[in-house]
């Protein structure tokens, strides 16, 4: 057997996203911006030695595992990226100027150096595009059946940024606080277990205009929170599980919460 390409390579006809858990409760969508490391066969390694696909820079490490754990425990669908965030990151606006990364804490990405806007709008449609379009059809497709999804985004940090200190945070909790329907209980119910460091708003900004939160949520008064765990917690398929078990409970109560609140 042949060893398989580093990073994932992205074939032409490979599709922008997965879709987990079809059939599960619509009333709960879990998204994954940075669930992949993968990148364009075309695009090569973007000039990048190997290594740095195993960073942060390039993907939210161990996102993808916890969101299929969590799309099981809570029984929910849940949409992910299938292309690294080096390639365009879905979480940002079209205008944002870290659309298509020309440096990525303290690494200078030769590939996209001279990516230009018409590169970027063809990333855009070719990648962004379609994963916010599967978001857009769950979400509607709950809407139809008289159903408001609440929506939960899972990213993942990195427990140091090369210029930065250490992060205390296990989780951060991220909100824009004009709704914090998901968020507030949320933080309340994390808040009860006296080993865990929660950051609110911690160690991001929830307010990103232009965001998957944004887009997708803020848009169309939608409940929502954006959940990030520490990289190096879910490191492995033990740590995404686990986290997985330990958060979803809390999960729940948000989810719950923010139901209520609509009756």
């Amino acid at each position: 057997m042949r060893d398989q390409p580093f990073p994932p390579r992205l074939h032409a006809e490979d599709p922008a996203f997965e879709i987990v858990n079809p059939e599960g409760d619509p009333e709960i969508l879990l998204l994954c911006d940075h669930a992949s490391n993968a990148v364009p066969e075309e695009m090569g390694t973007l000039g990048l030695p190997p290594e740095e696909f195993r960073r942060h820079t390039a993907y939210d490490i161990g996102a993808r595992g916890a969101t299929l754990a969590l799309a099981e425990l809570l029984d929910a669908p849940a949409v992910l990226s299938r292309f690294s965030r080096l390639v365009i990151d879905p979480n940002r606006g079209d205008d944002d100027p870290t659309l298509v990364r020309k440096i990525s804490d303290g690494a200078i990405i030769p590939g996209n150096r001279q990516a230009d806007a018409a590169e970027a709008q063809r990333r855009r449609m070719r990648w962004m595009s379609p994963y916010h379009a599967a978001i857009t059809q769950r979400v509607e497709a709950a809407l139809a059946r008289g159903v408001r999804p609440k929506l939960l985004s899972m990213h993942s940090f990195t427990p140091r940024m090369a210029l930065g200190p250490p992060r205390p945070w296990h989780v951060g909790v991220l909100w824009d606080h004009d709704d914090g329907r998901m968020a507030l209980p949320l933080m309340g119910a994390l808040a009860q277990e006296p080993d865990l460091v929660v950051g609110d708003n911690e160690p991001y900004a929830g307010r990103l205009k232009g965001d998957t939160m944004w887009r997708h949520a803020l848009q169309r008064g939608l409940a929502h929170v954006v959940l990030e765990i520490r990289q190096d917690l879910i490191g492995d398929a033990a740590g995404e599980r686990l986290w997985a078990e330990r958060l979803a409970p809390a999960l729940r109560l948000a989810v719950e919460s923010a139901r209520l609140g609509e009756a």
